[in-house]
């Protein structure tokens, strides 16, 4: 039995760089048959340039296991903490990049 517990077990390693993680306020998604990718982007107040800080790309069952993922914590998020606010009216800029795409 112990043995089939270390089978399932993966060991993942977060160096102190990733570790700090990198903040991100406004995410792109475009996708493709093959492939989701999400660029993440810090835009600052005032600031007509924005810069994407980090893009993951994902085959489309690990985007619907991530959003899963996303859809069960912020259920579990907002059982303790309350709903979640969104603000009011399209405070999103208008985004013109060539494809499908949704804003998060």
């Amino acid at each position: 039995m112990e043995d089939q517990k270390k089978m399932g077990q993966i060991n993942i390693e977060l160096s102190d760089e990733i570790a700090e993680g990198i903040y991100s306020n406004l995410a792109i998604i475009t996708h493709s048959q093959s492939e989701f990718i999400v660029d993440f982007v810090k835009m600052m107040p005032g600031v007509p340039k924005a810069k994407v800080k980090s893009r993951i790309i994902l085959t489309p069952q690990h985007a619907k296991r991530l959003y899963r993922a996303l859809k069960d914590n912020i259920t579990k998020y907002e059982s303790v903490h309350g709903t979640i606010k969104e603000p009011v009216g399209d405070a999103m800029p208008p985004f013109a990049l060539g494809g499908p795409s949704a804003q998060a």
